[in-house]
């Protein structure tokens, strides 16, 4: 246990000491044809998060991104290539630069930074899950998007075993986290009271752009990345997209991270 421990510090130690790499590489799948709606929201939490911070990054997009990362507890992506280290998903990453030293949302007390991360918990697990959910659980989706852009890249019949092993893991997540046996009508139940809770947290500070005030934090970005993609993502069934336009100020507040970090303007949403 001591040796443990003392592992985990000389890793801590190493990781503050080592500056930001000018090389840093974020992997994900190929957005145009191969991405899904749960692994697009989580590459885009990422991204913004990074910006946010102020850290240069390429991205490299793979066929087998999925495959080529070291694992994950939800989507395995994406995952990010930092001088000698890889961490996979939004936490890991994060954490991995709040022990460079260079995260954003420092200026926090610790009891903010624990109210932050609940909400940052509930937002993950719930449009995850969600995501998930209409991607692989819903036929229509399933059979014409998330099947079709999954197999993309393998040829028959690859693409359909590929599709088949990835329908299976992600229907036993929905399993674990107990959304397999759910009806849309309470999958969308949970993600309006998501919305409503985090619109009523943005509306504590209605002067200022941000979740917490004037400055981004990991909230920003964990919800932007999922907000945003529902948004964006066209599928058969729009149901979560319906369910997210009805938050007004959700809405704005993703235009806003938009064009203050992406300028992709791809909200075009009257009120």
């Amino acid at each position: 246990m001591q040796s443990q421990l003392l592992n985990q510090m000389h890793t801590a130690d190493k990781l503050s000491e080592e500056p930001w790499p000018e090389d840093a590489t974020l992997y994900q799948p190929f957005d145009a044809e191969q991405i899904l709606l749960p692994e697009n929201a989580s590459c885009l939490a990422v991204k913004a998060y990074l910006k946010m911070c102020g850290l240069p990054f390429n991205i490299r997009c793979c066929g087998n991104a999925e495959n080529m990362s070291p694992g994950g507890r939800m989507t395995k992506l994406p995952f990010l290539r930092a001088g000698a280290f890889i961490f996979a998903e939004f936490e890991p990453i994060v954490n991995f630069i709040e022990q460079k030293d260079m995260a954003i949302g420092s200026w926090q007390d610790p009891d903010e930074k624990a109210d932050m991360r609940t909400y940052v918990s509930l937002a993950e697990n719930i449009f995850t899950m969600a995501e998930l959910y209409i991607s692989f659980k819903n036929e229509r989706v399933y059979k014409e998007v998330t099947a079709p852009r999954n197999g993309i890249v393998f040829p028959w019949p690859l693409s359909q075993i590929q599709n088949y092993t990835k329908r299976r893991n992600a229907l036993r997540l929905l399993k674990v986290y107990q959304w397999n046996d759910l009806d849309i009508k309470h999958v969308i139940e949970k993600v309006s009271k998501c919305c409503e809770t985090l619109e009523y947290k943005l509306k504590e500070s209605p002067t200022t752009p941000f979740f917490y005030g004037d400055q981004p934090c990991e909230l920003d970005a964990i919800a932007f990345g999922h907000l945003f993609s529902i948004l964006t993502t066209t599928l058969p069934n729009m149901a979560l997209a319906h369910t997210v336009q009805k938050y007004k100020h959700l809405v704005d507040f993703c235009v806003f991270i938009d064009d203050k970090y992406f300028q992709s303007k791809q909200i075009k949403i009257s009120h």
